[in-house]
C-alpha cells in the first residue's frame, strides 16, 4: 500500500472540503434569499461541473493555469512555481469540481427552512449574515453534513481533474485513485484489491455517518 498517496489524498480532500464550505454556504444563502434572475445563471455555473466531463474541466483549468496564459504566469510569479502539476493546483482544480456536491445540499437545507423564520428575523432587525448563522445554518445542519462529507468522499474519488491537472507526481499529485489505476494498468490485481477496499471502505464510513446523522433519535424518519 501506498502510505504517501494515502495521506496525500486525504490531505486534500480536508483541505477541499473546508474550503467548499466557505463557499458553499454563502453561495447557497445567497441563491436561496437573493432576488433577481441573474441567480439562476449563477447556480447553473455552480452546477456546470455536474455535468461537464472531469476530462474537459481538467484540460481546462491546465491551460488557463499553465505557462501558456497571462493569468498562469501571474500565479506562477506571485507563487513562485505553476499551479498545474502541484498540490496548490490539485486544490483549486478539486474545489471547483466538487463545488455542486457541496451547494446542492444546503441549497435544498435553506429552503426547506420556513421563510416565516426568516422573515421575522428581519423584521426584529437581523442582518442577513445574522440570518445565515443564526438560522439557516443550526436548522440545515444535517444539509451542512451531508455536503461536507458529500465534499470529501467526491474529492477522494476524483480522477479526471487530478489525472489532467496534477499528473502522477508520487509524493505531490499521486491520489488514490490515480495509484489505483497503475496498479490495474500494471496488472497488480493484488494491491489493485487493496487500494479499492480501501477507497471502499471510506465512502461506506462516511456514508453512514451521514443517514446516522440524519436519523431521529427515536430511530423512526419523520
Amino acid at each position: 500500500m501506498d502510505w504517501q498517496a494515502f495521506a496525500l489524498t486525504l490531505r486534500l480532500a480536508t483541505i477541499t472540503t473546508v474550503i467548499l464550505l466557505a463557499i458553499a454556504v454563502p453561495l447557497a444563502a445567497l441563491l436561496v434569499m437573493g432576488r433577481g434572475r441573474w441567480l439562476a445563471g449563477l447556480e447553473a455555473l455552480a452546477a456546470l461541473p455536474l455535468v461537464l466531463p472531469p476530462t474537459v474541466l481538467g484540460f481546462f483549468l491546465l491551460v488557463l493555469l499553465g505557462p501558456r496564459t497571462a493569468f498562469g504566469r501571474g500565479i506562477t510569479v506571485l507563487l513562485g512555481h505553476p499551479l498545474a502539476f502541484s498540490f496548490d493546483g490539485l486544490v483549486v482544480g478539486s474545489v471547483i469540481y466538487s463545488l455542486p456536491f457541496a451547494v446542492q445540499p444546503l441549497v435544498a437545507g435553506f429552503a426547506a427552512v420556513d421563510s416565516a423564520l426568516l422573515d421575522a428575523a428581519r423584521l426584529l432587525g437581523a442582518g442577513s449574515a445574522r440570518v445565515v448563522f443564526s438560522i439557516l445554518i443550526p436548522l440545515a445542519r444535517r444539509s451542512l453534513l451531508a455536503a461536507a462529507v458529500l465534499s470529501f468522499l467526491h474529492t477522494v474519488g476524483e480522477f479526471g481533474v487530478v489525472l489532467m491537472l496534477g499528473g502522477d507526481i508520487p509524493g505531490a499529485t499521486r491520489t488514490l485513485s490515480i495509484l489505483l489505476y497503475n496498479q490495474v494498468e500494471n496488472f497488480d490485481y493484488a494491491a489493485a484489491n487493496r487500494t479499492a477496499t480501501i477507497l471502499l471502505s471510506l465512502s461506506v464510513a462516511a456514508l453512514a455517518a451521514i443517514y446516522i446523522g440524519n436519523r431521529p433519535r427515536g430511530g423512526r424518519r419523520a
